[in-house]
């Protein structure tokens, strides 16, 4: 049985050391996707997407090379009279930083910066969830970003 513990531990420490902690992009696995990865022992991570203003993404985790957990998310700017594509970017990495600072990954998230409000929501813990996290311009989204996954049961 896997301990969710160690799991959300691991999943925050990946998350805060790639895409918000600035970490060295991978060679794409998939054609037009952009890769970014990180390993401890028996754990790695990998985060692989497509687009840029508006995006889709899967990050994986595995165990001793074998899948355990996955995260499926879309994201867009859905007012672009408010906030563009980099400016979401600065906003979200800030907000990241913070929650993973708390360790943990999930929803309960608001977060005040020059740029927007950024909200996240979500149902459920590691083993299954879903979410939504967003950033409020001037009192409307401005950015939009869905997402769900949990454990990976063969």
């Amino acid at each position: 049985m896997l301990d969710t513990v160690i799991l959300n531990d691991f999943i925050v420490e990946a998350k805060a050391a790639t895409y918000v902690g600035g970490g060295v992009p991978r060679p794409p696995c998939r054609p037009g996707a952009h890769d970014i990865g990180y390993e401890r022992g028996d754990w790695s991570y990998l985060d692989s997407y497509f687009g840029g203003t508006d995006f889709a993404g899967q990050e994986v985790v595995w165990l001793a090379g074998e899948p355990v957990w996955v995260m499926n998310y879309f994201g867009r700017v859905v007012a672009s009279d408010l906030i563009d594509g980099s400016a979401a970017g600065t906003v979200i990495k800030a907000a990241l930083s913070a929650m993973y600072r708390e360790g943990r990954f999930l929803g309960g998230m608001e977060f005040n910066h020059p740029f927007g409000r950024y909200v996240d929501r979500s149902e459920g813990g590691c083993e299954g969830f879903s979410g939504q996290e967003c950033i409020m311009v001037d009192g409307r989204r401005a950015y939009v970003l869905d997402y769900r996954g949990g454990l990976v049961i063969p």
